[in-house]
């Protein structure tokens, strides 16, 4: 008998220090105005004394205590992250050190904004193939990598983590799945160059330990690649789209072109701003909490994450 995976378990946190737009304002030139009518977001959630493998182990604990799970029970752990504590070792080990999870491999994931997607891919193909439980967690301290004197990045992002977990299923419930990237246009978007101080090295600097981003040509990306992304996949049954929380304006424009009515798009990055792979995750377990989402109840939705890389992909699944 084929085996499959399903989502069982949805949980969030974010930290508690909440800033708004106008608090922004006060520290560079911008205005809540400013920024809600370009982007959506008024708040987001940045850290104080917090690191992503903080984020990350009370999303994990979360979802043991909410599913009644084990920490020894987790076959594996997998982490979404473009900003992890160290280069090694990674969250996902850092989490199942924290919560004790014997029995778990453990790995991080790095696809930026959609890395959650990716991660998510990778789990249920590890389900297939013989695993029983998973935990996949999207998590981001974006906080540490931004330049807060800079408008064009500071005022979009937020720090916080969700996640759910995977077990195995005699019924398929990942239907679809378009996974795509593109390594040429990488650049339009970079964060946390490592610079070589070796005394061998004989080249030059060539990008920062903070984010960049060229907004002009990720805006083209979504609206383009994207939408042709999720078109290939969606099918018209489809109840919910929960896109990568980036831009409010982005997502009505992709609902336009996919002549897909907005109200399928949930969104929440009004005050959570743009959590890079924690995004589609904090919006999958808000709208479960809120009721609008079921797990159980065979709604069919759509996950699309885009970002760094560049990478995008959208998975079509039922709860």
């Amino acid at each position: 008998m084929n085996q499959y995976a399903k989502i069982t378990c949805t949980g969030r946190y974010v930290p508690e220090n909440t800033v708004s737009n106008h608090q922004l304002s006060t520290m560079m030139d911008t205005s809540d105005e400013w920024i809600s009518s370009r982007t959506g977001i008024r708040s987001r959630n940045v850290v104080t004394n917090e690191n992503t493998s903080d984020l990350c182990s009370k999303v994990a604990e979360k979802l043991l205590e909410k599913s009644g799970k084990k920490a020894e029970e987790l076959d594996f752990i997998i982490v979404a992250t473009m900003t992890p504590d160290y280069g090694t070792p990674s969250v996902a080990c850092l989490v199942q050190g924290n919560i004790s999870a014997t029995q778990a491999f453990a790995f991080d994931v790095s696809a930026a904004c959609t890395g959650f997607v990716y991660a998510l891919s990778v789990g249920e193909k590890l389900i297939r193939t013989g695993q029983k439980l998973g935990m996949i967690i999207g998590g981001e301290t974006l906080s540490k990598v931004l330049d807060w004197n800079d408008r064009s990045t500071a005022v979009l992002f937020g720090d916080g983590a969700a996640g759910v977990l995977i077990e195995a299923s005699n019924e398929e419930h990942f239907l679809k799945e378009k996974l795509q990237s593109d390594g040429k246009r990488g650049k339009s978007l970079t964060s946390g160059y490592v610079e070589n101080n070796s005394p061998f090295y004989t080249g030059t600097s060539e990008g920062s330990a903070y984010m960049q981003m060229v907004g002009r040509d990720i805006y083209d990306f979504s609206l383009n690649d994207v939408t042709n992304n999720i078109e290939k996949i969606i099918e018209d049954d489809v109840d919910y789209l929960l896109l990568h929380q980036a831009n409010k304006r982005i997502i009505e424009k992709i609902s336009k072109k996919l002549k897909v009515p907005r109200e399928k798009f949930l969104t929440n990055m009004e005050y959570n701003g743009n959590t890079s792979g924690a995004s589609i995750p904090l919006l999958l377990d808000e709208s479960i909490e809120k009721g609008i989402i079921q797990l159980g109840s065979n709604q069919k939705i759509v996950l699309t994450g885009y970002g760094g890389g560049l990478t995008w992909g959208s998975i079509l699944l039922t709860l």
